[in-house]
Order: C-alpha cells, then structure tokens, then sequence
C-alpha cells in the first residue's frame, strides 16, 4: 500500500473512531465521495484535538510544544503541503490530494485555523451574533463549504444551507457538551442568554431557569435544522442520503437532551447505534425521512 492509500485509510479510522455520525452517514455515499468526506473529518479532528485534548497526539501532527506551537506548526504543515501538491506524512498527503482533485477553496481554511486558534485565548462569547458570527464562522459553517465540492450538489444556491447545518451540528455539541467544555474552562453560550435567563452552568445544576435557557437555545437549533433541510433537495441522491442521515441522527441528539429534562451535566447524551442502523437502513430503502423542525410540546 502507498503512502497516499495509507493516508486515506487512517482518515477513514479517524472518522469511525471519532465522528461514528459522519462515518454512518458517509457509508452512503460511493468509495471516492466517502474517503474525501473523511479526509474533511480528519483534518478538523487532528487541529481540534490540538486544541482541546493534548494528551491526544497522533503521529501525523507535530508531537512537541505548547497547544499553541503545534497548532501552528499543524497550520504551517498544511498550508505548505497544499503549496506544493503534497506531503511525505500519509494523512496530510491524502488531505491535500482530496482538497486538489474537489477544488475547495484555500480560504476555507484560513478561517477554520483562525478559529481553532481562537479557542486557545477565548474562553466565552457574549452574544449569539459573536459566536456565530466570529467562532462558528470558522468552526462550524465553513465545514459546511469544505463539503460542499465533495457532495456534488446541483447548485450554488445549496451553499447557505450547507453553512446553516454546519452551524447546527456545532449548537448541538454545545447544547450536549456543556459539562466536557467546562472542565477544560469554556462556555459556548452566549453569555447575554445566560444572564436574561438567570441561568449558571456552572451550577452544573437543572433549575427552572437552566431549562428555559436551554429550550431557546434548542429552539434556535431546530431552526438552522429546518434551514439545512432545505438543501437535502439541491444534492443528488447518494448525497442527500449522507447528508440526511446524518441530519436526522444529529437533530435527534436534542429530542434526547429534552428526555433527560436538558440535564447535560450528569452523563454525555448519545443516539444509540442501533438507532444510528435504523435510520440508516430506511434511508437506503425508502429515502430519508424529512423531520418536523416546528415548535415541540
């Protein structure tokens, strides 16, 4: 096996090991169109693990310094590896070699690096608008563009869709990590909420107004939901599949918080693999299920 075969197998293990959502939604789609959405997933693992789990390190990022230092030696790799075309470490090489033939843009990932690097000196965000607008951007919505080219849609127009459901996925992992993000001294929710509902996570506590806080920010999730639904139409079938697959499984992430009355303190809240399997099968036999994103009781 090559050095680039190699690559592409150890993103694929990366995704499965960590990213198990996107790796059933990813068997969807066709070998070519699978190992790059995978490629997408390991190159935000590995900057993310830099980041927030540093005892973590895989050979293909840089092994000594600060949090900081790697992340930007990891940053001056990629960078350098697209310049020129490759790399001599497997991982980066399948990277770039996926990046190269789909033609994502470079911009792409100058604002993701530019968020990573933020989480090393923010610890909170005031508003929605802030975390949106300046994290997310870079952490969240610009994955969406990064898939883009690999899921072949119909349009340009499944661009804002596409951005809507990366910033979904990435409220839902705030809404259901509150006590992980904690731990490590973060909160991604906006502080502004926090105070007009009175609501401390630090408590690690369910009160009333804990609650209230957390069904609007659940709310506000279900909407980037419907708004990302809108685009399943703009992909082709095999697509579709894997993006609604993991769409379905992902928003039921929210129903489960609600279960739990929005207790994300005690354990992480997860969606059963024998759910994940449901769900994957009906949306290879009858086709994904369009979920009702409106207001629930």
């Amino acid at each position: 096996m090559n050095q680039l075969e190699l690559g592409y197998r150890r993103c694929g293990e990366l995704t499965r090991q960590y990213g198990t959502t996107y790796y059933w939604g990813a068997r969807l789609l066709p070998p070519a169109q699978r190992r790059d959405v995978f490629t997408v997933y390991a190159l935000c693992r590995l900057a993310d693990d830099i980041v927030d789990e540093p005892d973590r390190v895989d050979l293909a990022v840089p092994q000594q310094g600060t949090s900081a230092e790697r992340l930007a030696a990891f940053r001056a790799q990629f960078f350098e590896a697209l310049a020129v075309g490759g790399s001599q470490e497997p991982v980066m090489a399948a990277i770039v070699d996926s990046i190269n033939r789909r033609g994502t843009d470079p911009e792409c990932f100058e604002r993701f690096f530019a968020a990573m690097a933020a989480d090393l000196d923010r610890t909170t965000w005031e508003t929605w608008d802030e975390l949106r607008e300046v994290y997310m951007e870079g952490s969240a919505a610009v994955i969406g563009e990064m898939m883009l080219p690999v899921l072949e849609p119909y349009t340009p127009e499944a661009k804002g869709p596409a951005r809507a459901l990366g910033n979904a996925f990435q409220l839902t992992n705030f809404l259901r990590d509150v006590a992980e993000d904690l731990d490590r001294g973060r909160v991604y929710l906006p502080q502004a909420d926090l105070r007009r509902h009175h609501a401390d996570p630090w408590l690690r506590e369910v009160t009333p107004q804990w609650r209230a806080m957390m069904t609007e920010q659940i709310a506000r999730n279900r909407g980037l939901y419907a708004e990302g639904q809108r685009g399943l139409a703009m992909l082709p079938p095999a697509s579709r599949r894997c993006v609604g697959t993991a769409l379905v499984l992902y928003s039921r992430i929210l129903d489960r918080i609600e279960r739990a009355d929005h207790d994300v303190f005690s354990g992480r809240i997860r969606v059963p693999d024998s759910e994940k399997l449901a769900v994957l099968v009906r949306s290879l036999v009858v086709g994904v299920p369009r979920v009702d994103f409106g207001a629930r009781g």
